[in-house]
């Protein structure tokens, strides 16, 4: 008997590791998919964790009216965490295109987990209250709570994202809040007797969940046929982003987290005009720098001068590079760039990356996302163009794209102050693209530059030299009074101005 109480007391706190693991996996599921659909992340994981942890807090306070049989209770509360924490990043993906208010719905289940989660914790420590001594029950309680926060914190970037993605991490973890009832019904038979329709209800649940995990990828596929407008041809999911083609009679879109990355209908109006105007401008260019750009697009318009040697091209996501090095529609449309001989292609880190280079280059070509985050803004930011210097030839040159001069004129201007505050001489122009409208761009020389855009390759669809003259040319409603800070790490100023900017134009 003795030991069946020990082995009885294990398993219930073994439930508690369970319980504090599934329950900070489905908050930083509820995080990173509000980051990815809503942008902003610092404000996503914040809103949520506070909105979690006071729901904890409301679940503790009304344990206290929860009576009766609390093994029953806590089996019951178990299932529904199960069901609830298991179904929602599914929820969430199905409900953005067609709910407009997205929000609600996130922080509903957020809070409705947590009440649940809070619930759990108090009603254990009732249940191992006659089973253990209070100063060991708190200690052992406590302890296996915070270890398992711990392990949901370690194995969430590492291992799940990676590996399972966001619906089939929240499916398994709700499989395994099932699991943990289901046993408890069986190991606690003698407890609880009268609980057949409960094991019935879970033994449904864990097959429900089951099919849902088998069948995420088609939920996934199911959502974005809805978010989108036109076939999608292609679709996954890589550590980093989701990658998303569609495609229509006129053109073929590559999406990036639900954001229009180009369009084939007219990426080549951006790509010409991140390109040529900044390498026409350096006299025989031979080593070449290019951040960001792994659909091998601007590779494509470098590879038009001939007296290029290498291009070195440093994209963080190899599922990008690898697609654009695969597939013939695109190596059609890039012309097979990332093929060439001449093109290094590195898959790492941008930021890490440049702090160890060594090289000089003649030109870099900067085409990152726009910072719409932290993890991005870091690219645009003081330190990032301070190491970039030392990766710039004397007389050589940097582009960058710079986000919209019209949508956003002050994170487009904050992007040349903080350029320039860190010893950079610069030109900024834009440029209509269809797909994305005002464009905008900033050339960087670590010197003053005389004598601009000298021969441009031949065969370019939109580029030319009077074209290039009209770029410089910025009308009154592309600039800002405003006095800007620049970007630093510290600040992430031009993070702020771009949500306050474009949130207008998304809302």
């Amino acid at each position: 008997m003795q030991e069946r109480e020990r082995k009885a007391q294990w398993i219930l706190l073994l439930a508690v590791l369970v319980i504090a693991t599934c329950g900070l996996i489905y908050e930083l599921v509820a995080g990173t998919l509000a980051s990815y659909l809503l942008g902003d992340s610092v404000m996503q994981f914040s809103t949520i964790i506070g909105v979690y942890l006071f729901s904890m807090g409301i679940g503790s306070f009304l344990s206290k009216y929860i009576s009766g049989n609390l093994l029953h209770w806590f089996v019951r509360i178990e299932l529904l965490v199960g069901l609830i924490g298991g179904f929602s990043s599914a929820i969430l993906f199905l409900v953005f295109p067609l709910a407009a208010s997205f929000q609600v719905v996130l922080y509903s289940l957020v809070g409705i987990t947590g009440i649940l989660v809070g619930l759990e914790i108090p009603l254990l420590m009732r249940i191992l209250e006659h089973r253990v001594a209070f100063k060991e029950l708190v200690s052992r309680v406590f302890t296996f709570d915070y270890i398992g926060a711990l392990l949901a914190s370690l194995i969430f970037p590492l291992l799940l994202v990676p590996q399972l993605g966001l619906i089939r991490t929240s499916l398994f973890f709700g499989i395994l809040n099932i699991a943990v009832g289901l046993y408890l019904l069986y190991f606690f038979a003698e407890e609880l007797k009268k609980a057949s329709l409960l094991r019935i209800t879970a033994v449904i649940l864990l097959l429900l969940e089951l099919v849902a995990f088998v069948m995420s990828e088609q939920i996934l596929k199911y959502s974005e046929t809805m978010a989108f407008n036109d076939q999608i041809v292609y679709a996954k999911s890589s550590p980093y982003q989701r990658i998303v083609l569609t495609r229509n009679k006129r053109e073929l879109r590559l999406f990036l987290n639900g954001n229009l990355q180009f369009s084939s209908a007219d990426e080549y109006r951006y790509h010409e005009a991140l390109v040529h105007p900044a390498l026409s401008s350096v006299h025989q260019p031979k080593q070449i720098l290019v951040l960001g750009g792994g659909d091998g697009l601007a590779v494509r318009e470098l590879l038009k001068y001939p007296s290029i040697e290498k291009i070195t091209l440093v994209d963080l996501d190899p599922e990008m590079t690898k697609l654009f090095r695969s597939q013939s529609v695109l190596l059609k449309l890039n012309q097979k760039s990332l093929l060439n001989s001449k093109v290094t292609v590195i898959n790492s880190d941008a930021f890490i990356w440049l702090r160890n280079n060594k090289q000089e280059f003649d030109a870099v070509i900067i085409d990152f996302p726009d910072p719409s985050a932290f993890s991005i803004g870091k690219l645009y930011s003081t330190l990032f163009y301070t190491k970039l210097q030392s990766a710039v030839k004397e007389n050589g040159i940097v582009v960058i794209q710079s986000t919209s001069p019209y949508v956003a004129p002050k994170s487009f201007w904050c992007i040349d102050e903080t350029l320039r505050s860190v010893g950079f001489f610069t030109r900024p122009y834009h440029n209509y693209v269809p797909s994305f409208g005002e464009w905008g761009y900033i050339i960087a020389t670590p010197n003053e530059k005389t004598g601009w855009f000298h021969s441009l390759p031949k065969g370019l669809k939109f580029i030319d030299s009077i074209t290039v003259q009209q770029m410089f040319i910025f009308p009154e409603d592309m600039r800002t009074k405003e006095k800007l800070q620049p970007n630093k790490l510290n600040n992430q100023a031009l993070v702020h101005y771009f949500e306050e900017e474009w949130s207008k134009y998304l809302d």
